[in-house]
């Protein structure tokens, strides 16, 4: 089956371009961002979290104002202002060839070209490559980082690395001011970790690991919505070496990869690439944690 795209309005993201196979669709917009903003099956329910009413936005002095939009974004790494926060609210350049789409924003006020890179297979996944490239003359000291805001009302599984390293040790994690280590969303095993999206719980949570198991999954209803990304690698991560953060609140839940943090030269891209795979379940949340955990 052929994957088709075509433009369509979606809800009031303007102007968004569309791939679908006949199982699966993903939207994404072309009037701002680029985010993806739907992923689900063609007639299901979106395993993405939508911001329709801009709650989640950041006010950038002398630049304007970020917004979220949620689904699916780049970013790069450390989080500072006010370069993260660039409002990115303006047209986006698009180009679908071979049943690749390729989004383009303009390039930064810091001289970084973001490009996000989509392709669709027949069946029920899409792999999405996410490049920087830095434009300026200079070196430039960043990381690569993909954010995917998930829906409300589910359950992230975190495998942890099961490495035997002797003496040494084989699992980070990096919590942040505002995390409480007793929150009642966050489980910590020895094999994994659980984070439960509450909508009625409106403090912040984030926290991040050296995920080896290369995958993670996101339950919510009938959905399983699973992440699969590259190996974690002998090089320099963001936040103490971590390759997978996760961020949630009372709006949403993000599932979020990093690279390598280093120099990139003059016209040096760097890409973090990603394969979303949707599946769906009779079994209960917890049978499918169980099922799960049972195979780390």
């Amino acid at each position: 089956m052929s994957v088709k795209c075509y433009e369509t309005d979606y809800k009031n993201y303007g102007k968004c371009l569309c791939l679908d196979n006949g199982i699966i669709k993903l939207i994404a917009t072309i009037d701002v961002g680029p985010r993806i903003v739907f992923f689900g099956f063609t007639d299901g329910d979106n395993v993405l979290f939508e911001d329709i009413d801009r709650n989640f936005y950041e006010i950038n002095n002398g630049y304007g104002v970020w917004y979220a939009y949620g689904g699916h974004r780049i970013w790069s790494a450390p989080e500072v202002m006010p370069e993260t926060y660039l409002p990115d609210n303006a047209k986006v350049e698009a180009h679908f060839d071979g049943g690749v789409l390729t989004l383009t924003p303009a390039m930064t006020k810091f001289e970084k070209q973001f490009e996000m890179v989509i392709s669709m297979d027949d069946k029920t996944s899409v792999t999405i490559e996410n490049r920087i490239t830095n434009c300026s003359d200079k070196p430039s000291e960043f990381a690569p980082w993909s954010v995917t805001g998930l829906a409300a009302g589910g359950t992230e599984i975190i495998p942890l690395c099961r490495d035997d390293k002797g003496f040494l040790p084989n699992r980070t994690m990096a919590l942040w001011s505002y995390s409480a280590i007793n929150d009642h969303r966050f489980v910590l095993a020895d094999k994994y970790a659980l984070l439960r999206q509450d909508p009625k719980e409106k403090k912040a949570f984030k926290a991040g690991f050296n995920v080896t198991g290369k995958q993670v999954l996101y339950i919510n209803g009938r959905n399983i919505f699973r992440m699969c990304f590259d190996e974690y690698e002998n090089v320099n991560y963001p936040d103490f070496c971590c390759n997978y953060e996760t961020y949630t609140n009372d709006l949403f839940l993000e599932c979020e990869l990093l690279g390598e943090l280093k120099s990139y030269q003059p016209n040096e891209t760097a890409c973090i690439k990603e394969r979303w795979e949707l599946s769906t379940t009779e079994w209960s949340p917890e049978k499918v944690i169980d099922e799960f955990i049972s195979k780390i």
